[in-house]
């Protein structure tokens, strides 16, 4: 957008927040003209938010609904497809993420056009404050320069002249003239007061500004961090990074509620001002500032005279007037009177100053300067400004989805840690292929080394009258466990041990091994097949 157009055009968004319907906490219609002192009108920004409010409730009843059902009614994990449920948890962890990121994204966008707009106002705001201060300035000094300056110096020419009157009346016309320029400088409308509330305006806005830009940063970082915490508790498969997502998602969605609540008001009630901000400003200038000196800034270029012009040019005649008298005093008094060329050259050097004066003054109170700062701060606040507000809206609406889609997806995430534990469970903690084991046996020293078959087998003549106990025999041909040999790639993999009873895999043995396995297979069921029959 450019920074300073020939007239202002409020944008669509601008429009169309402006025609959002306005109602008071009764809900009568209340009228959209912007006037923030009124009680109905802040009624109906507040309504706004509560609408917000509202949401807010419904989506926690939302939650706390599905919540409660996925509590009390699951299903049994045994018939649930396990791995339907976790490749579902995943990607709803995925999508909400990425969701995540759009949102913060987008807010971010929108503070930082805010931020902008806003400091364009304030850069606009200070500009005006600067000239008004200075039109006061110039105005006062040149009175000065003519009620204290100029009257010294015709009071000592007084005394010189005092023997000749036609010199006396050339000296009461010049002081007519210096009081003809003090009475027109009178006139000009004096800002000291308009600069006092464009500075209280000035601060308190970019006072505002600063922490509503921070904390909109604060939590940008919070949803990128539970967002994070989230993905890393799903990953870790930790119930207490779980947990913590949970709690922090829906501080994170009060939070984002909270917000869309704060920039509907604000945007809606800056339409309202940028929709007319002309009327605005007349009707809260009345009686403070002419209305003819307000409307001469506001429609600057459109066929609107200026209403200093006729003070600024009867004040420049004036002077004009007084360099003139000077010059024939200096021609002709000062041969009479040497003593009063110092005071006619003080007189010609201070009316030379305040000619200069008066030029900078008659461009300080030209309307294009101060219209142009005008439409600068429009510009910023009306389109970067709403623009921001929006975009931050929009970035509340999809927190508060994404952390909406977390918190319902935390239960099936919770019941699919718990299932897993209970599968781990059911595995024998003996056996390598169980993680848990693993875990268990990282922690735990390592336990005696078991006697092996063989070696039991061998030691069987000595301790006859020990009773072993029962074992499992499998009858199933050697080139079945020959065949095993392809689960360790295609090549066999003899054992000097062979392993009974284990849940593992059966080994490949060599072929002596395998003869002196099946030997002592028969053996036991021979020497032992009466005593513990099948």
């Amino acid at each position: 957008m450019p920074a300073a157009r020939v007239e202002y055009i409020a944008p669509w968004w601008v429009v169309w927040l402006h025609n959002v319907p306005h109602f008071g906490l009764r809900l009568q219609p209340v009228d959209s003209t912007f006037s923030p002192r009124d009680e109905s009108y802040q009624e109906a920004l507040l309504l706004l938010g509560l609408l917000a409010a509202v949401c807010l409730g419904l989506n926690l009843a939302f939650l706390a609904a599905y919540l409660v059902c996925a509590c009390c009614c699951r299903r049994d994990p045994v018939v649930q497809t396990k791995q339907r449920s976790s490749c579902c948890v995943t990607w709803t962890a995925v999508v909400a993420g990425l969701v995540c990121c759009a949102a913060v994204g987008t807010g971010f966008y929108g503070n930082s056009e805010t931020h902008d707009g806003v400091h364009q106002l304030l850069y606009s705001l200070e500009n005006a404050n600067h000239t008004f201060s200075g039109i006061d300035e110039l105005v006062s000094e040149n009175a000065q320069k003519m009620q204290v300056d100029l009257e010294q110096h015709l009071a000592r020419l007084h005394e010189l002249f005092a023997a000749r009157g036609d010199y006396i009346q050339t000296l009461k016309f010049m002081q007519q003239m210096a009081g003809s320029i003090v009475i027109q400088l009178s006139g000009l409308p004096v800002w000291r007061e308009v600069t006092t509330q464009l500075t209280q305006l000035s601060d308190q806005t970019g006072y505002v500004e600063y922490y509503r830009w921070l904390s909109y940063l604060l939590l940008f970082i919070l949803d990128l961090v539970i967002c994070f915490v989230a993905c890393l508790g799903l990953a870790k498969r930790s119930k207490c990074l779980l947990a913590s997502t949970l709690c922090c998602g829906v501080l994170a969605l009060l939070l984002s509620w909270a917000s869309l609540a704060a920039d509907s008001a604000a945007a809606v009630g800056t339409s309202d001002f940028c929709v007319a901000p002309d009327a605005f400003i007349l009707n809260n200038t009345q009686g403070r500032v002419s209305t003819a000196v307000t409307r001469y800034y506001l429609y600057c270029g459109q066929s609107v005279s200026s209403p200093f012009q006729q003070a600024l040019t009867t004040s420049q005649r004036s002077l004009t007037t007084l360099q003139i008298q000077v010059v024939g005093l200096l021609q002709f008094a000062v041969p009479l009177f040497p003593t009063a060329e110092k005071d006619l050259l003080g007189i010609q050097l201070l009316l030379n100053t305040s000619e200069t004066s008066l030029h900078q003054l008659t461009a300080m109170l030209d309307c294009r300067g101060l219209h142009k700062d005008y439409l600068d701060a429009l510009t910023g606040i009306c389109y970067d400004g709403i623009e921001g507000l929006l975009y931050l809206g929009l970035f509340s609406l999809l927190a508060a989805l994404t952390f909406s889609t977390l918190i319902c997806a935390g239960p099936q995430a919770w019941q699919h840690f718990s299932t897993r534990d209970r599968d781990y469970d059911d595995i024998d903690d003996d056996d390598p292929f169980n993680p848990q084991a693993r875990r268990i046996a990282a922690h735990n020293p390592p336990r005696g080394q078991l006697h092996s078959f063989c070696s039991y087998s061998s030691g069987l003549g000595s301790q006859s009258s020990l009773q072993p106990p029962t074992q499992t025999i499998s009858n199933a041909p050697v080139s079945e466990y020959m065949n095993q040999a392809m689960l360790f790639g295609g090549n066999p993999r003899y054992e000097n041990v062979p392993l009974i009873g284990r849940g593992s895999p059966p080994p490949t043995y060599s072929p002596s091994m395998r003869a002196t396995y099946m030997s002592v297979a028969d053996e036991h069921l021979r020497h032992y097949g009466n005593q513990f029959p099948a």
